[in-house]
């Protein structure tokens, strides 16, 4: 039997993600133009219609970043899968409670159109699944009308082709990025954090599970590499 491919070495490690840890407290919801804090009856209304139109046999989540590190549900069962005509980008700004502040906007990752995302693909337990979704979309939505709604989309698997349900981007809303280089990019996410972490953080886990599974994601592989070298020339401090 070959030898497994060692895992290539990061050049983000821990210690930079370190740099940036502080305690920030919860500022609680941010209001950001056109948008309002989602409410009870707004999760019901979501979830209700995801089950809807869920498939009628097993019912599957596509995750391409934290819920790849940092599921927020049971599952049953996982693959690596395939989503064709979607790629993983930080488009989703801005953030300012998580990750981010105002001083420090957040980006988050969203699936965008265009190219190819590799990730993972959950099966949730039958008998769970309205409870499972309860916590992923009160996780997932935090205000409405939703930057990067739920939707289903075909993915591929090793056992064969999944519809599977995703968060992707509205390029028609407000919070969508779509004209960041690479650059710009690093040099937000060398400095956002928030009262959950910061953004190096989200990308060096997103970046080490990801090559752990052998996927290799080159435009986050190249945004870790730009990440830490700002970190070390301290432009987070």
């Amino acid at each position: 039997m070959p030898a497994a491919k060692p895992v290539r070495q990061m050049r983000l490690t821990a210690e930079h993600v370190a740099r940036l840890a502080k305690d920030i407290a919860d500022p609680g919801f941010q209001q950001l133009p056109g948008y309002v804090q989602a409410t009870e009856a707004d999760y019901e209304r979501t979830v209700a219609g995801i089950m809807a139109g869920a498939p009628a046999d097993d019912f599957w989540v596509f995750a391409y970043g934290s819920l790849i590190w940092n599921p927020c549900f049971d599952f049953a069962e996982k693959r690596v899968a395939l989503a064709r005509g979607w790629r993983r980008s930080f488009c989703l700004g801005w953030d300012y409670r998580y990750r981010g502040s105002a001083e420090t906007p957040g980006l988050m990752l969203a699936l965008d159109r265009g190219g190819q995302c590799k990730g993972l693909a959950y099966r949730l337990p039958a008998d769970a699944i309205k409870a499972n979704m309860d916590q992923l979309i009160r996780r997932e939505m935090s205000m409405v009308p939703s930057a990067f709604p739920a939707r289903w989309i075909k993915v591929d698997t090793a056992d064969g082709p999944l519809r599977a349900l995703t968060f992707a981007i509205n390029r028609n809303s407000g919070r969508y990025i779509g004209d960041l280089d690479a650059d710009r990019t690093a040099d937000m996410l060398a400095t956002a954090r928030g009262f959950r972490g910061s953004m190096a953080e989200y990308l060096f886990s997103t970046v080490a599970h990801l090559e752990e599974m052998g996927i290799h994601d080159r435009h986050l592989w190249r945004l870790q590499e730009l990440t830490a070298e700002r970190i070390e020339r301290g432009l987070s401090s």
